[in-house]
């Protein structure tokens, strides 16, 4: 019995799975053809989509070379949920407080220079730190001397490389009168795709945890390519995030950014744990190798208690990326420890993000499947008590036992839905929403006036507003 294949064997059956699995995912996308989806509506007179509209297809069309992968089937899985349309919501944050605080922050002259240096001397932030046929071996999206492995790698000496900056002047020093400049930065704009690029990450995750079989009106990740792709797929984002990451020259961003991506991971645990009961019933399987229920606690007795842990687990997972993204594009700015404009964006991105996942969870109620781009009622079926099951609690005690037992008796889920439909679960969850929002709009009053901070507030009443 032959126990080996030489190599062309081995590439001719890896080159005809990476057809094969090409096929599948072309296949998916015809028969999903998910139709473009409108912004969140806004009010007020500047809308936010139309004001970066340039800046947001830019950044969705360079998105792209920063995926490239030398193995078809991970390219495909990397840029599947990017080719769907999305609200770009986080990119968006991000851009809108770029250009809300440049030239406000007492640093923005150093690093206003040292993007436009980096400019004259064409070190772009595509550049990477070491040579590219060690970093990249091998990309076909930056094919210059990359390693390709048709033959044994070869030792080079590099020659010397100037300096990529040269000093500041001392003019730069001096005291600095802040002055909104309306432009955003090289190293902002590269932040906003870092930004969604670990959002499209956790839903390639999520996608596989919750079984989902649609997103965005198409086949799901899991569902196009299997949960092995998927989970690499988003496994290789976040790599590709944090190289380019590394780029943008700024320790307190690093250090942001990659706290989020912990955050996502503690969220997930947190609704592992749900609200104190029992594991939900596609949370022990057979075929488990973790037993889950070590998970789990001692039940939550108080409805604070499960309201603690609901809404920790909604910043945990939508809100912190928001909140540090958009922290982090004003540091990136230019702004220090100590002034305000850093605090502004942390606690709008925040309260934003809250106000947005808690609509989120009354659309699961109140939409169709059509409308959310995936299955409606997914929350209860996951065992997971959501805002609106929380609140009808307060008016039906019965929901208590089936939050415990998250939903998984017989019966339950319809039941949970009947009860919920009958309370004001839904919309007191909107009014909570709101709060949030509120919140976020009254905090950029210590922002100047501009069409940035007009299009921020108008977005606080866009996210509540939403059907979808």
């Amino acid at each position: 019995m032959r126990l080996w294949s030489s190599p062309v064997t081995v590439s001719m059956r890896i080159a005809s799975n990476a057809r094969r699995i090409a096929r599948h995912a072309r296949h998916h996308s015809a028969l999903a053809q998910p139709q473009p989806r409108p912004a969140p509506p806004t009010s007020g007179k500047t809308d936010p989509y139309v004001l970066l509209a340039p800046h947001l297809e830019q950044l969705r069309t360079s998105l792209l070379t920063l995926l490239g992968s030398s193995h078809p089937s991970l390219n495909a899985i990397a840029q599947y949920y990017f080719l769907h349309p999305s609200k770009q919501l986080r990119p968006l944050l991000v851009l809108l407080f770029a250009r809300a605080t440049n030239g406000l922050g007492a640093e923005f002259p150093q690093v206003n220079w040292a993007a436009d240096n980096a400019r004259a001397r064409q070190q772009e932030l595509d550049a990477p730190l070491t040579r590219k046929d060690v970093l990249c071996d091998w990309n076909p999206s930056m094919p210059d001397h990359t390693a390709s492995f048709e033959s044994a790698f070869e030792l080079r000496i590099p020659p010397p490389q100037p300096s990529p900056y040269t000093p500041p002047p001392p003019l730069l020093h001096q005291t600095h009168s802040p002055a909104l400049t309306h432009t955003m930065l090289p190293t902002q704009l590269r932040l906003a795709q870092i930004v969604e690029m670990i959002h499209v990450a956790s839903l390639l995750h999520d996608d596989v945890l919750d079984k989902s079989p649609l997103r965005r009106g198409a086949a799901s990740a899991p569902a196009a390519f299997g949960n092995k792709l998927a989970v690499l797929g988003g496994d290789f984002l976040l790599g590709r995030a944090s190289a380019a990451l590394s780029r943008l020259g700024s320790n307190e961003v690093v250090e942001l950014i990659a706290s989020v991506i912990a955050n996502l991971v503690e969220g997930e645990i947190l609704q592992m744990k749900g609200n104190g009961g029992e594991a939900a019933p596609s949370s022990s399987s057979a075929g488990n190798d973790i037993d889950l229920k070590c998970l789990h606690s001692s039940p939550l007795s108080t409805p604070s208690d499960k309201w603690s842990i609901y809404l920790k687990k909604t910043y945990l997972k939508t809100a912190s990326l928001m909140a540090k993204g958009a922290r982090a594009a004003v540091v990136l700015g230019g702004c220090r420890e100590g002034e305000v404009w850093k605090e502004v964006a942390y606690a709008y991105g925040r309260n934003l993000g809250i106000a947005f996942q808690l609509i989120d969870d009354t659309l699961d109620f109140s939409s169709s499947t059509a409308q959310l781009g995936k299955p409606g009622f997914a929350d209860l079926r996951l065992g997971l008590a959501t805002g609106p099951a929380l609140y009808a609690a307060e008016e039906f005690p019965e929901l208590e036992a089936m939050i415990g037992r998250r939903f998984g008796g017989d019966g339950d889920v319809e039941t949970a839905l009947t009860l919920i439909s009958s309370s004001r679960g839904v919309e007191r969850t909107r009014e909570l929403a709101r709060v949030h929002a509120e919140k976020a709009r009254e905090v950029l009053a210590f922002l100047p006036r501009s069409e940035a901070r007009d299009a921020l507030e108008g977005l606080t009443e866009g996210v509540v507003r939403r059907q979808w």
